[in-house]
Parts: structure tokens; C-alpha cells; sequence
């Protein structure tokens, strides 16, 4: 899914823009909350909401399919 801006806690800083890879936010300008202009192409990588200094600002859930099964090794007796 795509990242989702929480207006309320927002500081429209544009760390999250800068950020983005994959120019998810493009067209954002700083003093205005970010758009998400291209959520298609969001690769998940959580570059923007780890640069956010507003906790809460910014959300990203990632897709069931993208996440990693983890399955620690059986050790055989």
C-alpha cells in the first residue's frame, strides 16, 4: 500500500519527497503536506518513514506478498 500522510501531525517539511526513490511524491513542495502522486509506483523500502521527524506522520504498510516468510532452520536429530 501506499504511504498515507496524517495531516494532523504532518510538519510539511518534504523529508519524505526528498527521499522517495521511486518519486512516489512527486510534485510536493516544501510548506505543503506531500502528495502521493504515483502510489503504483511505491516499492515499500521505508525511506520516508524513517527520514520523518514527526512520529506519526507518515504510515506505510507493507503488501502480504512483499513480506518475508521467515522459517528458522530445523536442526535434524
Amino acid at each position: 500500500m501506499p504511504p498515507v500522510i496524517n495531516e494532523e501531525k504532518c510538519i510539511k517539511c518534504n523529508k519524505c519527497a526528498e527521499i522517495c526513490s521511486e518519486d512516489v511524491f512527486y510534485g510536493s513542495k516544501k510548506g505543503e503536506y506531500p502528495t502521493v502522486t504515483y502510489p503504483r509506483e511505491c516499492v515499500h523500502f521505508n525511506g520516508c518513514v524513517s527520514v520523518c521527524p514527526a512520529p506519526g506522520a507518515i504510515s506505510l504498510r507493507i503488501p502480504l506478498p512483499i513480506q518475508l516468510v521467515f522459517k528458522p532452520e530445523v536442526d535434524p536429530i
